[in-house]
């Protein structure tokens, strides 16, 4: 039977080996299967300190931060509640009072 795992791309099962190259038939996307190990390793996000941080946490901004388009700066000590971890770049969405809905970096915060 066919122990390869699912395409990284599309997640279809219907894989093939050709040489060391893993093969996706339906949207041709090729990988080898040291990322295909790699690809399934969940994603652990950490705070400054090197805490484990999860949905739903709440964070403390550890120093004063530039936010892009507004004329104010976010100070350094203020709480977040209700965090949303996401892939990418900056990696916690969350509401701040007096800001609104923005995307932090977990390197700039620590776990309350």
């Amino acid at each position: 039977m066919n122990n390869l795992p699912p395409c990284p791309k599309c997640k279809s099962e219907y894989t093939y080996e050709d040489g060391v190259l893993l093969i996706c038939p339906e949207c041709g996307h090729e990988w080898t299967q040291s990322e295909a190990s790699s690809v399934n390793e969940e994603r652990v996000w950490k705070d400054t300190n090197g805490t484990i941080l999860q949905d739903g946490d709440t964070v403390t901004v550890i120093k004063d931060l530039k936010v892009k388009g507004a004329s104010s700066v976010l100070k350094g000590g203020t709480k977040v509640k209700n965090i949303r971890l996401v892939e990418g770049d900056h990696d916690i969405d969350c509401k701040i009072d007096g800001f609104g809905a923005m995307q932090l970096k977990s390197e700039f915060v620590r776990k309350a």
